[in-house]
This record gives C-alpha cells, structure tokens and sequence, in this order.
C-alpha cells in the first residue's frame, strides 16, 4: 500500500477507527499523489519568473485559445475562468460559496464538523466515488423500495455491493421508519451498512415530516449505538423544492454529527436545484467531528477524481459560481420554485377527479419533480408502451404496478389533459 495512503489511514484510526473501518479495500489503498499537480500548485504560487509545469499553453500570458469560442462568452468569463484545468477538488471559490449555501439552506447544521465541498461531475460522479470509497463485495446498501433504479450499476454492477430495500410508506401512507428499522437490523451481522437516503425522493417526489426525519436519525443513531458502522449518503438531487408539510431543511443536518459511527456524507447536483442539468457540477461533502477524517476523506476522494475524469469542467464551474453570486440568483429561484409548485399543486387537483379511482390512487408527493400512481389491476410497462404508441404521451413504469410522472415538464395548463390521456389508455387495457 502507498505510503500515502498508509499515512491517511493511520490519521483517521486515530481520531476515529469506526470511519476508517467503513471504508472499502479501494478506499483504504486510495491517496492524492504527490506528482504532476501538486508541483505545479506549488509553482503556481512560488515560480514568479517562468512556471513550465502544468500541460497547457499559453499566448500572451492567458491560456491560449480559439477567439471564436471566447467570442461566445464575450467578457463576461475571462479565459483563465475556462480554458486551464480546474483543480480535482475544484475551484476553491466555487467550494466556499457552496458552502455558504449548504449553511444558508440548513441553518440547524453544525458548521464546525462540515468539510468543505469537493467539486463533481453532477451528482452520480458523486454517488460513484461513494461506492467507491465504502462499498466492497458484498456491503450491504439499504434503500426504501422506491428508488432511482441507477442506483444498482453504481452500486450493485460496479462494486459488487448487495441492495436491501423496505417499503417506503407505512400503512398511515408516512415514510416507514419501522421498515427501516427492521431492514438495518436484518444487516447487522455485516459490521457495517450503507443507507441511501434521496428526500425530495424519486421517483415518489416525497419528502419525510420533520417529525419523520427525528425518527430516522434515532433509528440510526440506535443502530450504532448498538456497535453498527453506518455510511448514510444522502442523495438530494432536489434539494429545495419542498411544497408542503415536509421538513426544509436536509437530513444532512440531522446526522452530520449524530454519533461516531455514523459518517454522513451529502451529495449534491446543482444541475436539478438550479436548473443547469447538461453543466454537470455537482458536490460531495463529508461530516466529521475530526479535521483528520475530513482532511483523509478529501484526500482519498481528489485520488479517485483524479485517477478517473482527472477534473471537472472548468467552464461549468465558472458559470455556476457566477450564478450563485449573481444578484438575480435568489429571484429568479423563488420564480422557478413557484411555478413548480403550482404545477405540483395542480396535479394534486386533477388526480381528485372521481373517474381516475377505477384505475389507480397514487402515492404521497410534497416535493421535488415527480409523483407516482399506483395501478389498480392494469400492468405498468403494458400502459407505459400503450400510452407511448396510441396516445404520444410518455410515461415511466417503475415496476409492475408503479407509474412515474415527472410533472416538473409539463405545463400547468396541460396537466389535466396529460392525466385524462392516461385514464383513456388504462381504460382502453381494463
């Protein structure tokens, strides 16, 4: 094993041995090496004279570059915003002023244990480097049965883990903190688990009350209490976008520093919450009592960054730091928010139509960009493909009985017809 990496791991056995332990056989060996980048960080701050180190090439003291690439910027981004390579943790100002968010959103969070953001390419990179870093052959991952089916290449395919789901909803149709319960404890045996926690949730678009949130982090907190190590990646893709009853804040907040044995790690997109989907930023941050964990955590995980997309796109996260500090940044977001939610409320509206009941009732929503309908008798996949060939209307089927709507696409004035197109088709297969 690298030395480096010998030196990370005794560091987090120190402060911490349950994180260490948590770790994959890959995330043990994983370092940030000593080499090409970190001598020309060094340059870059020493080398006044001439800096002949980093793989680009320069005109006129910028980065060389086409003229009509940056005429499509203008002056708005400088070409060292753009052209260069942007560090593997990425840009430092983008990683503080994404902080700041994470802080302004959750303002129960204790700042003190939070590292700072690492910068990824959208949100699955960061899911990735998590089975990565804490998934071996076998690690269980435990998810409520509604779940992004993505989910099983990053975890199951490429790392060999193994996926234990529970019901998501109780019989009071809230979120099934006893299934929860009961699924974590089936796992024990295995020393540690991975809980995979995705609030707004798709493809269900619920968000747990705040009550529910408490009885998950004492759910959790009981299991290590017990001598269990858990890994919770908290995947909130829709952060934000909270319409009702729901809590407001992330579960992050909750568990950030809960218990010793419990590593809570939180994965953001600024591609759903800020509407820029093809930019492909994202965010991966660690919670930890201790600077050493955190500092080994950041290191191991600039290791996987760069042995696989090397860094993420500079151009993109020039853009989105520029947004983050625009003026129009809050504005336009509470306007998106707004209309979003009057497309939620809408469906709500239109689903209490009394013709739809002989087809289907649908599971809760509050949040985020989707809701489900649960079929009555009709399969999923068979309506899914009708309504596609006869009626022009797209539709996601979950599992047999399961149907996701992502109403976050369809104009407020075209809900109501979106539906009774759908009622048509399950009624053409009664």
């Amino acid at each position: 094993m690298n030395e480096l990496a010998q030196a990370l791991n005794q560091a987090m056995k120190e402060d911490n041995e349950h994180v260490y332990n948590m770790l994959s056989q890959l995330g043990k060996e994983m370092f940030y090496p000593k080499g090409i980048l970190s001598q020309s960080a060094e340059a870059g701050k020493k080398a006044h004279r001439f800096n002949a180190t980093i793989g680009i090439a320069t005109e006129n003291n910028q980065p060389m570059h086409f003229q009509h690439l940056q005429d499509l910027f203008g002056d708005k981004v400088a070409p060292k915003d753009l052209y260069p390579y942007a560090p593997p943790q990425g840009k430092e100002e983008l990683r503080k002023v994404w902080q700041e968010k994470i802080f302004n959103d959750n303002p129960s969070l204790n700042k003190d244990v939070v590292g700072s953001p690492i910068v990824t390419n959208a949100l699955t990179h960061g899911l990735s480097i998590s089975a990565d870093l804490f998934a071996d052959e076998g690690t269980p991952v435990i998810v409520p049965d509604k779940y992004w089916g993505n989910y099983n290449i990053t975890f199951k395919t490429r790392r060999g883990a193994t996926v234990a789901t529970f019901p998501l909803f109780n019989e009071e149709n809230g979120f099934n903190t006893a299934g929860l319960k009961a699924t974590i404890e089936a796992q024990k045996s295995s020393g540690k688990v991975i809980v995979l926690l995705n609030f707004p949730n798709n493809p269900t678009g619920y968000t747990p009350l705040e009550s529910e949130a408490k009885e998950i982090t004492a759910v959790l907190t009981e299991a290590a209490d017990e001598g269990l190590n858990i890994v919770v990646l908290i995947d909130d893709a829709y952060f934000g976008l909270f319409y009702e009853d729901s809590m407001t804040e992330s579960i992050f907040s909750y568990l950030a520093d809960a218990h010793e044995r419990i590593l809570a790690v939180k994965i953001d997109g600024a591609t759903k919450e800020n509407y820029v989907w093809g930019f492909r930023v994202g965010f991966i941050t660690y919670a930890s009592k201790s600077a050493n964990v955190l500092n080994a955590l950041e290191q191991k995980t600039k290791g996987l960054i760069r042995g696989t997309i090397s860094s993420s796109s500079h151009p993109s996260q020039s853009l989105i730091l520029q947004s983050l500090k625009s003026d129009e940044f809050a504005v336009e977001k509470e306007q998106k928010f707004a209309l979003m939610k009057s497309r939620a409320d809408k469906t709500k509206e239109v689903l209490a139509k009394e013709e739809y009941q002989k087809y289907w009732t649908y599971y809760p929503f509050n949040s985020g960009y989707f809701m489900c309908l649960k079929l009555h008798t009709i399969n999923a996949e068979k309506l899914r493909l009708h309504l596609l060939d006869q009626y022009g209307v797209g539709t996601i089927s979950i599992n047999s009985t399961d149907l996701r709507i992502a109403f976050s696409c369809v104009e407020e004035e075209d809900i109501e017809e979106l539906f009774d197109l759908i009622a048509q088709g399950a009624a053409d297969l009664q």
